[in-house]
């Protein structure tokens, strides 16, 4: 899986044909089946009524029809025929989302391997968080980031990793070098890092071992005493072993890097990372990165770093805490009509949050779905964080979650990188309405889409023919 960064704009192209959701074309692609003048009817019918009630909503062909916020769209479709919403969409002017410098990799101070990995990875330029950390990191001081949802922290943390081991010639007798922490619940986050830790590796001798907790511990132990350089850990999972696991050098840690420190607070993961830290090492490097300033993170901090670190903060300032190319809204519907109005603007959305605190891990179909051409994705806040999955048109989140960040991650999986686009729609009940005061006052643009009762179709019918006659 590729990090959550900007590609350069000829692979984004190419990532856009994928992942291009769409009911009917989902449809279009299944066994042929002969319906009756009726049901061809019926689901004519019902298709109309869903064009009704998407009007409004970003996206949607009304909006494209009437030029949206005042920008001009080209079709490519051929003569005679309306490109589909979510091409048309993409055919306007770009919005860049301000991430990316002029800087390139090239120009880093590193060895030819690791930029060999990275041009293989497909990476010209720098983030903004990248350019204005890695130099300190690679300098080996303590570094504090701060920056938003897929403006490419993971390579601004892994490459100084991968490169000062080198340097020092660090191999697997020497154990362990580099410790990655992150909160449990962000198992995605986890995979992601290692993945991504692992191609810029390639061309090095360096060893790289992960733990999670769930996961067969004994298997871990026995890889551990063999030696890692670079581990990727949860917390508890790290602790265990620290206290736990013979055979476990970390006296030789050069460096301790924390990720999602605000995930990690969020999880009551505090006292574990307090224990983590006595028993490491006092004599190393630190660097704490996280998508959301708060002041547990700042008294976190404080914990963490003896001394004042170098703050880097890329979105200080910003009026507001999503990226530009992002078209945000909701939409206040009553229970008894909220599941209907979600089946008739489900033709647009790839991926579908629903509250579920007890869910764990990353399932596998998630990575079905990422290699797939297109498809919907439903899942819970385990995919709020660290998953990058190429072209997300849509996110709609069908219950609000408990605060105005976490909805900032969910939404953060669409518009990912320099120029990105996309879209995110949020279902509210009206007694969940004062949830919109929390996301304004956190600077989060968004507006109401109106919310037609006339115009949703009565589907049981249809869907009685569903199930009975599939």
């Amino acid at each position: 899986m590729s990090p959550a960064i900007s590609s350069p704009k000829k692979k984004i192209k190419m990532k856009r044909k994928r992942c291009r959701t769409s009911i009917i074309e989902a449809e279009e692609s299944n066994h042929q089946s002969v319906d009756t003048t009726e049901e061809r009817e019926e689901e004519t019918q019902v298709n109309h009524q869903a064009e009704d009630d998407l009007e409004g909503l970003p996206g949607s062909e009304q909006e494209e029809r009437d030029g949206g916020d005042g920008e001009t769209t080209e079709g490519n479709e051929g003569e005679g025929e309306e490109a589909p919403a979510s091409k048309k969409q993409k055919a306007g002017k770009k919005k860049g989302s301000g991430i990316m410098t002029n800087e390139s990799f090239s120009l880093l101070p590193i060895a030819e391997p690791t930029k060999d990995a990275i041009r293989e990875l497909g990476f010209v330029n720098m983030t903004q968080i990248q350019s204005r950390a890695i130099p300190h990191l690679l300098m080996g001081k303590n570094v504090m980031g701060a920056a938003r949802t897929g403006s490419g922290k993971t390579l601004a943390f892994l490459i100084p990793a991968v490169e000062l081991l080198y340097n020092i010639k660090f191999t697997a007798r020497n154990d362990y070098g580099y410790a990655y922490c992150h909160g449990k619940k962000t198992v995605p986050c986890i995979l992601k890092t290692h993945a991504v830790a692992k191609d810029l590796l390639k061309h090095h001798s360096q060893t790289l071992g992960m733990v999670i907790g769930g996961t067969a511990r004994r298997g871990e132990a026995e890889h551990l005493a063999k030696g890692v350089n670079i581990l990727v850990a949860t917390p508890g999972r790290l602790l265990d072993h620290l206290q736990n696991t013979k055979g476990f050098v970390y006296k030789n840690l050069k460096c301790l890097i924390i990720d999602e420190a605000d995930r990690i607070l969020e999880q009551n993961f505090e006292d574990d990372m307090r224990q983590i830290l006595r028993r490491l090492p006092e004599e190393r490097q630190t660097a704490l990165f996280t998508a959301t300033q708060t002041k547990e993170v700042e008294d976190f901090a404080k914990l963490t770093f003896k001394e004042s670190p170098i703050y880097i903060g890329v979105d200080d300032g910003r009026s507001k805490v999503t990226v530009e190319g992002l078209n945000q809204g909701y939409c206040v519907v009553p229970s008894s009509k909220r599941f209907l109005h979600f089946s008739n603007v489900i033709t647009l959305i790839v991926m579908i949050y629903m509250e579920n605190k007890s869910s764990r891990g990353v399932p596998a179909p998630f990575f079905d779905f990422s290699k797939a051409d297109k498809g919907i994705l439903l899942c819970t806040d385990v995919a709020a964080r660290g998953l990058d999955i190429p072209a997300v048109d849509w996110i709609i989140q069908y219950d609000p979650p408990d605060e105005p960040k976490e909805y900032i991650h969910r939404v953060g999986r669409t518009a990912r990188g320099e120029g990105g686009e996309g879209n995110a729609l949020l279902f509210l009940l009206p007694e969940e309405l004062n949830f919109i005061a929390y996301l304004k006052a956190a600077n989060v643009p968004v507006k109401e889409y109106e919310y037609k009762e006339n115009s949703i179709p009565n589907l049981q019918p249809h869907l009685v023919k569903q199930v009975v006659d599939p």
